[in-house]
């Protein structure tokens, strides 16, 4: 193997930032989708939880896509905690509006 061929620490840093940034925060975004959908979910609260669960693992599968496609690990971080802070806040109103 060449000099040129192999890969430095800072790029095998920013491989590993994606593969946490994808579980973890792939998990915590799909959670928080789940939480958010199964709210908003126009039917009976066990339907809509179960729907909600489903479609989460097209959120976490669009996530971890989404983490690897994006230009830096920054970027991927930065659009995981944005995601589910958004769904977090939703579901946080939602919950807050509903007591009221």
């Amino acid at each position: 193997m060449s000099k040129a061929s192999t890969p430095t620490a800072a790029y095998r840093w920013s491989v590993v930032s994606r593969v946490a940034a994808a579980a973890l925060g792939g998990y915590a975004l799909s959670s928080a989708a789940t939480v958010l959908l199964a709210l908003i979910w126009p039917a009976p609260k066990a339907q809509a939880l179960l729907w909600a669960t489903m479609l989460s693992f097209l959120v976490y599968t669009a996530a971890v896509i989404w983490a690897f496609y994006t230009r830096s690990a920054s970027r991927a971080w930065m659009g995981m905690a944005s995601g589910t802070a958004l769904c977090t806040g939703l579901a946080w109103w939602l919950i807050r509006g509903a007591g009221a």
